[in-house]
């Protein structure tokens, strides 16, 4: 039985939903009316998201596990009946610079920043054609644009995914679908924690990043926000293929 709900606004998808720009873009869409599946490893972080927004609905899982990707846009399609936009945010930081990389470093941030997207991505396509207005939005990094010596195979990663984004634009035209992405700078997010950073060294991490951003601040993960879902917007129907940077005049400077 189709346990699916009658819904008005756009159905969106959006995984790393439970921290930082994930959440912020998870809370955009809901408070503008969409539907959203709220996608993260862990049940608690999602549920401080969807928090006050009836609009989101948390599913905990791993987008790097076998058949996640299907079982993730089947959560979707059952709960909503169909599928509008995909955000793939997901995505983690490693620290190991040349020579001292081992593989067990280098495969989560493979698998989490392009592996996961890529096949995510495919398995929402026929929902996203059926859409009529289907729309994905990856999450980069200005760093991609940028050396970033010491951690080089995550700015790797996400200049790949910028790659993906622009070929992935041209060849789903025909069908309808747009592709764009959003390139952070650096933004106030929970990450350094999640990297095992000290309040030292990430306080060290803040001041570089502040002295090397133009507009002389972080961004938020509200502003980052933004940016996803005006490029998914109806509004933005002749956009595909962009990369828009969301960093303060980093790159640029």
């Amino acid at each position: 039985m189709n346990t699916a709900q009658r819904t008005q606004g756009p159905v969106v998808l959006v995984t790393g939903a439970g921290t930082g720009i994930g959440r912020a873009t998870a809370r955009a869409f809901a408070a503008d009316g969409a539907y959203v599946l709220a996608v993260g490893r862990r049940e608690e972080p999602l549920a401080g998201t969807a928090a006050d927004f009836p609009g989101i609905r948390p599913y905990a899982a791993d987008i790097t596990a076998d058949g996640a990707p299907e079982r993730i846009v089947s959560a979707a399609l059952d709960a909503y009946g169909r599928l509008d936009v995909l955000v793939n945010n997901a995505g983690i930081v490693g620290d190991q610079a040349l020579g001292s990389l081992t593989p067990d470093g280098i495969r989560p941030q493979f698998d989490t920043n392009l592996f996961a997207p890529a096949l995510l991505t495919q398995a929402a396509l026929p929902a996203l054609e059926a859409s009529g207005r289907g729309a994905i939005v990856n999450v980069s990094t200005s760093v991609g644009q940028r050396a970033w010596p010491g951690n080089s195979l995550y700015a790797a990663t996400k200049t790949a995914l910028e790659l993906l984004t622009r070929s992935w634009a041209v060849e789903l035209a025909p069908r309808g679908i747009r592709v764009n992405a959003v390139a952070p700078g650096a933004v106030e997010t929970p990450i350094g924690a999640h990297r095992g950073l000290s309040e030292e060294e990430e306080a060290r991490v803040r001041e570089w990043q502040i002295a090397h951003t133009p507009l002389g601040r972080r961004g938020t993960p509200e502003e980052v926000a933004w940016a996803i879902r005006q490029l998914a917007a109806p509004e933005a129907s002749f956009v595909t293929g962009a990369v828009l940077p969301v960093d303060g005049g980093a790159v640029a400077g």
